[in-house]
């Protein structure tokens, strides 16, 4: 459904309306004995998806679009994605060149994904053998405005000491904060006041 266009999409529902115009739904029961019936349905098929051969017809399977740099072009036409579609993915996912890809595959839900040749493949710290520091996850405490009571219950803290972390920075008003969070790691807080510079 991802890769609809807005056309596509009309096409569907108006499809869909013409096909339906001719059921008739003679009272309340009829039309909830429909729904259960629908939805009874929907969960027969979304369990037989879990079985793998039956799983390939109902979700499909990835379709290989790129290959060491050239494109496949039976797979791009079965697959009914456009040549100027493959070339804008892959442009919004920072790969100009095709010839950078190992392989593009078009997965089940819609999404292209893209492995980009071991040459070209940006410098990690691994590769060059340096361990780095766990930096920890932030984590938000105040979204405009709002304290979020679970994210500080994460950290084993509460309320108070939120509000004595901010008024040693001189904050008094939590209403007054537009994003403040902490690292997981230290504990450190760091306050927006969402005033633009």
């Amino acid at each position: 459904m991802s890769q609809w266009t807005s056309y596509d999409l009309l096409t569907i529902v108006f499809l869909s309306y013409s096909a339906f115009s001719s059921v008739e739904i003679l009272s309340f029961i009829h039309s909830v004995l429909n729904i259960v019936v629908i939805g009874f349905v929907y969960l027969i098929v979304a369990r037989l998806s879990l079985i793998q051969p039956i799983s390939q017809m109902i979700i499909g399977e990835p379709i290989i679009l790129i290959k060491h740099g050239k494109v496949i072009k039976k797979n791009l036409k079965r697959s009914l994605y456009s040549l100027s579609e493959l070339l804008s993915s892959i442009r919004s996912e920072g790969n100009p060149d095709i010839k950078d890809i190992d392989y593009a595959l078009l997965e089940p839900n819609g999404k292209i994904s893209i492995i980009i040749s071991q040459d070209v493949s940006p410098v990690t710290p691994k590769h060059l053998n340096i361990s780095t520091k766990y930096k920890g996850l932030p984590l938000s405490m105040v979204i405009q405005g709002k304290v979020q009571h679970n994210n500080l219950s994460l950290i084993n803290k509460d309320e108070l000491w939120l509000k004595q972390e901010l008024e040693s920075k001189g904050i008094t008003s939590i209403k007054s904060i537009f994003y403040a969070y902490v690292n997981d790691q230290n504990n450190s807080l760091t306050v927006d006041m969402g005033k633009d510079n």
